[in-house]
């Protein structure tokens, strides 16, 4: 399997509970899951725990064969090869369309990280959108800045955090047709947070329904 969580726990400080409880869930290469939930099922910081941005109790992580988190080890997040779009987008509001997707190339020429943004700004659809600024465009276009800011460095996986709840239902229909094409198109293993049951249908290959921490069943 590309992705192998095993057993996960984690408590944040002062819980009286755990928030994930012996989460175990298998992935493959290029497959996409939604994992749905309602709010404070333990969701979102399954994503955290995934990214690196918390440390579990116990469980074990492994990412394109390589273990990223277990008893003894801790991958800090920048080293995961783990793409995030937040619910938000998060983008940089004082920098073009164009240094947004760039911003994760560190490390390449400037010949190839212009190449690359080409290629992205063409995969999400948003040719000659290099020098606006985030607050010139659309939110259906923002997020698809984010994606491909994350789509860019080549992730080995790519999760998204509720990234449809800021659109609205029409947009919103479109954006999954599209967002589920273009990962299909670079087979970009994914799993997608949300408590939209519409949008896990439209856009997984699987969901996995979570409970208070838990896996509870899989479709």
């Amino acid at each position: 399997m590309f992705i192998q969580i095993q057993e996960l726990l984690y408590k944040y400080r002062n819980a009286k509970e755990e928030t994930i409880k012996n989460f175990t869930l298998s992935i493959s290469d290029g497959e996409i899951v939604s994992i749905l939930g309602e709010s404070g099922s333990g969701k979102s910081t399954l994503l955290r725990l995934i990214a690196g941005l918390e440390i579990p109790a116990a469980g074990t992580i492994k990412i394109a064969g390589k273990t990223v988190v277990d008893n003894i080890r801790f991958t800090p997040p920048e080293k995961r090869g783990v793409g995030m779009v937040f619910q938000d987008y998060a983008l940089f509001p004082h920098m073009t369309v164009e240094k947004n997707i760039s911003f994760g190339l560190k490390g390449t020429s400037r010949a190839n990280k212009k190449m690359r943004v080409e290629e992205m700004l063409n995969l999400v659809n948003l040719q000659g959108y290099q020098k606006r600024y985030p607050y010139e465009l659309s939110g259906g276009q923002q997020q698809r800045v984010a994606l491909a800011r994350a789509l860019a460095p080549k992730p080995s996986l790519l999760i998204l955090d509720e990234p449809f709840s800021n659109l609205d239902a029409n947009l919103q229909k479109k954006i999954r047709d599209e967002l589920r094409d273009i990962l299909k198109a670079t087979k970009t293993t994914s799993i997608l947070v949300t408590h939209d049951e519409a949008d896990a249908k439209a856009l997984a290959d699987r969901i996995v329904y979570m409970k208070d921490g838990r896996q509870i069943k899989a479709s």
